[in-house]
């Protein structure tokens, strides 16, 4: 078989083409806005999906447990999509973070008599801070219902790891009412879902934008624009509605008799239930 020569690689539709274009892609603004932009568009599509996952909560525990359970059961589709969630986060950071230093560098020096922005929002201008405090809040995120740290929950150490419902499964409802049955955590993350929906807000506008849709459908113009800020406020309502009803009391009784019957195994729940 006769070996290629470097000129047949580098030919329209070869390996060494692909990877020349991908590059190029890589290390063009324009390239970095599209990265972010599709890595952008997926991330906002999972958190639309953890959304409605979410807001089972608020239908019998069945419901939210059988969906707990019918995830931890597909290892070979749930850790494929988490590796691939991470990877586009990172390239999703890489490439703000990329186009900021970029933006600093180009002018270095701020505007004379330091104006008043024009023509743009309190999201936008707060783009990168939003940015760097979800990260953080992310990771809080993971430790309290991922990994189940107990050590997050300031629960005087019951393990949400140990908790299961009458079916044996996971009590993913109970390990919710648990989460925000104290009223700092529940603050904190409606504080960083609005910060979350912030950022969105004009994260998804831009999204549009880099990726050329900004059209008008049905006579209604910049529709992609009306989309992102309406969709963010969905977004901080559907999940901000959680912790504050379980504070509120929403799913007391069965917080109650769960703990109750955890009590013998966990001493530190009878206080909880109280």
């Amino acid at each position: 078989m006769e070996t290629p020569s470097l000129s047949t690689l580098d030919e329209k539709g070869s390996v060494a083409h692909y990877i020349t274009v991908f590059t190029q892609i890589w290390r063009s603004t324009v390239g970095k806005k599209y990265i972010m932009g599709v890595s952008g568009f997926v991330l906002v599509f999972f958190i639309f999906v953890h959304m409605m996952g979410n807001f089972q909560v608020f239908f019998p525990p069945d419901w939210i447990n059988a969906y707990g359970q019918f995830l931890h059961q597909r290892h070979e589709v749930i850790w494929p999509f988490r590796t691939m969630l991470v990877t586009l986060l990172v390239l999703h950071i890489w490439s703000a973070i990329s186009l900021w230093l970029e933006n600093k560098a180009a002018r270095p020096v701020g505007y004379v008599n330091n104006p008043a922005p024009f023509d743009t929002t309190l999201a936008a201008r707060n783009i990168m801070l939003s940015g760097l405090i979800i990260a953080a809040f992310l990771i809080y995120h993971v430790l309290h219902y991922v990994v189940l740290l107990p050590q997050v929950n300031f629960l005087d150490n019951i393990d949400f790891r140990t908790l299961r419902d009458a079916e044996g499964r996971d009590d993913l409802y109970l390990m919710l009412l648990l989460g925000f049955s104290k009223w700092p955590i529940a603050l904190f993350y409606v504080i960083a879902v609005g910060l979350v929906c912030l950022h969105l807000s004009h994260g998804m506008r831009a999204m549009f934008q880099s990726v050329g849709w900004n059209w008008t459908f049905g006579g209604v113009p910049h529709l992609p624009n009306l989309l992102a800020r309406w969709g963010a406020v969905l977004f901080f309502i559907i999940y901000a509605s959680i912790p504050i009803a379980v504070t509120c009391g929403y799913g007391r009784d069965y917080k109650e008799k769960a703990l109750q019957r955890i009590a013998a195994q966990q001493p530190a729940a009878k206080e909880v239930a109280k």
